[in-house]
C-alpha cells in the first residue's frame, strides 16, 4: 500500500516566511497613512467616527509587526482580515473588481491573510522557537 505524506522542505519554510513578512511589511507601510488627519476626515465623510482611523492604523501597524516576527499570527491575521473585509464591503461597497474603487488589492490581501490563518506562523517564527505558545494563539 502506498502512503501519502506531506513533505516540507526548506523552500516551503522560506516561502511561508516570505509570504508572512511581505504581508506584514505591506500592512506596516499601509498603516502610516492612517495616522494623518486626512484619513479621519475620510472616515467621517462615509459616516464612521474619525477616531477609528487611529485604531485601524494601530491594528495594521501592530498586526503587521506581529506577522513579520511570527507571534500571534493567526489572531493578528484574523483581525486584519476583518479590517480588509470592512474595507471591501463598507468602504468600497464591492462596486468593481478593478479600476477606480476596485477591491482587487483588498481582496488579495484578504485571501493571503486567510491562507496565513490556515498555515499558522511556520517554522521560521518566534512562535516555533518558543514552542510553549498554544497552537490556537500562534
Amino acid at each position: 500500500m502506498v502512503e501519502a505524506t506531506l513533505r516540507t522542505h526548506r523552500l516551503h519554510d522560506l516561502s511561508h516566511f516570505g509570504l508572512r513578512v511581505v504581508v506584514g511589511v505591506f500592512f506596516i507601510v499601509h498603516s502610516q497613512m492612517k495616522f494623518g488627519s486626512g484619513f479621519g476626515g475620510f472616515l467621517a465623510s462615509i459616516g464612521l467616527p474619525a477616531e477609528m482611523g487611529i485604531l485601524i492604523g494601530l491594528l495594521e501597524l501592530i498586526g503587521g509587526s506581529l506577522l513579520v516576527v511570527g507571534v500571534l499570527t493567526r489572531i493578528s491575521s484574523s483581525l486584519i482580515a476583518i479590517d480588509m473585509l470592512g474595507a471591501i464591503v463598507y468602504v468600497k461597497k464591492a462596486r468593481a473588481f478593478s479600476g477606480m474603487g476596485g477591491v482587487e488589492l483588498e481582496l488579495l490581501s484578504f485571501i493571503i491573510l486567510l491562507t496565513i490563518i490556515v498555515l499558522g506562523p511556520g517554522r521560521i517564527s518566534i512562535s516555533h522557537v518558543i514552542k510553549k505558545i498554544p497552537r490556537l494563539l500562534q
